[in-house]
Order: C-alpha cells, then structure tokens, then sequence
C-alpha cells in the first residue's frame, strides 16, 4: 500500500518482479487499470493478487519477463469500488474516480513509491493503461498535468503507452495534448466503447503542434482487443491487433528503458 499523490488516498498496488537474470535496480512499469478495475469479474467479492483479470496478470508477468518490475495500481477499490463500473454508467461515476482530474495523481503517486523501492531504476519508470486508465495516462502524461510539477522523462515517465482510451477526455484537452514524454496510443475501428475517431482527431491536434504522440488504428479490432480470453481473442483482427501492439510495445520500452 502506498499513498495517490493526491494526498488523502491509500492505495493498493500488486507487484510483479523481474523474472530471470536483471540489474540489481530494474526499470519499472506502471499499469492502471479500465473501468472494470483490475480483477476478474469472476471474483465474487474477493479482491486481492489472486483474482487479478486475466489481462493485467498476463502483462504484468510480460513485463517481469522483460526484465521490468510492474505494478498495477487499484484505483478502485480504495475508494469503495472494487468491483469496477459498467460502460453504460458512465455519466453516473463518482468524482472521486475520475480519469482526467484524479487518477492521475494515482499514477504519480505509485511512481514516488517505486522511487522508495532499492530495487527499481528510479530514473527508468514508464506508464501503460488500458480504457478509464489509458484516458487517466493521456492526462498524466500532459506536460501541464497539475499531478506533478515540472514533468520531464526524468522526474516523471520515461514514456506511455495508451490502449483503447476515450479520447474526449472531458473536454479538458480540447486544444490537443502536448505530453513531456513519447505517448502512444492503440485503438480498433470496431471498438464499442471509445470513438477511434476522437482519438485520431485529439493525435491529429496534437501533432499540428509537434507534440510526440502516435496513433496505432487496428482494423476490425474492438475494445479490450488484448483480453486473453476467448471472447476476445476468437475474433481475428483482435488477435492480430495484439501481437502487433504486443510487439510495438515491448520494442517502445525497451527504447525508453533498457541501457
């Protein structure tokens, strides 16, 4: 457990370590989950390491396979909500949830616990979320995000990766989103959550103003297009969006990461 940076909240992190020979110091990975939360929506009311989604379990043992220490950060339940929300409640969450103005102050305030910890390259930290959390990372990685000040690849991330985000983020970035870090950001046409669209036209402001951000457009792929499971993976363009994305985003860390 480590405090948000937004000073009043308590959070729960699970650790994934290094697998195999890796420096005494490893880069580390920072993973916030979607709007589901981090577990399995088969966890019936036990919410702890051993009912973690399949997803997160699968990249966060990827990551410790790379060599990295990942942590993904519950957001959720320390707030009340560890059993996630559904997409069709959007307008309804809580404040106190929110993807743009709150959880960004998650994101650093795992970042300043992974500084306390004699086994991570504090100076070598990057960002991965998903949906709610990949909307929570753009936001994070905005160079005039209040979350933390002065943000530089040094005292903040080295660099993000975004799946599926919705893009409209509240309005907040209407202007287009300058991040202090290289952002890239994966989506699929056939995503039934999140407007690709959006998210094409946020990169595309962003860009007009040389800001180091890409967008990665899978045909045919639909949100949560990296679940493992069958229901997602039985679908062609998904399983080919994921080892695509899979790939990029071990080859993009390892540039931002790896001595």
């Amino acid at each position: 457990m480590f405090p948000s940076a937004d000073g009043q909240t308590t959070l729960v992190g699970y650790v994934f370590k290094p697998e195999g020979p890796h420096a005494a110091r490893s880069p580390a990975v920072v993973m916030m989950h979607g709007r589901a939360g981090p577990y399995s929506s088969l966890a019936d009311g036990r919410y702890d390491a051993t009912t973690l989604s399949q997803r997160h379990q699968k990249w966060g043992h990827l990551w410790a396979q790379q060599g990295y220490l990942a942590i993904l950060v519950d957001g959720f339940g320390p707030r009340g909500f560890p059993q996630g929300f559904s997409h069709q409640d959007y307008k309804q969450r809580p404040e106190s949830v929110n993807e743009v103005i709150v959880r960004p102050y998650d994101a650093y305030g795992a970042l300043a616990y992974l500084h306390t910890r004699n086994d991570v390259a504090a100076d070598r930290i990057a960002l991965q979320g998903w949906s709610n959390g990949a909307s929570a990372t753009l936001a994070t990685m905005s160079s005039a995000t209040p979350a933390l000040k002065s943000p530089s690849p040094s005292s903040g991330f080295r660099g993000a990766l975004a799946f599926y985000p919705g893009c409209g983020l509240k309005g907040h970035f209407k202007a287009g989103l300058i991040p202090y870090a290289p952002l890239r950001v994966y989506v699929g046409t056939a995503d039934e959550e999140i407007s690709p669209q959006e998210c094409s036209e946020l990169v595309d402001v962003s860009r007009a103003q040389q800001a180091n951000i890409t967008l990665k457009i899978y045909p045919g792929a639909t949100h949560d297009f990296d679940d493992p499971g069958p229901s997602r993976q039985d679908i062609p363009a998904n399983a080919a969006a994921t080892r695509d994305a899979t790939a990029e985003a071990i080859a993009f860390f390892a540039s931002l990461l790896k001595k």
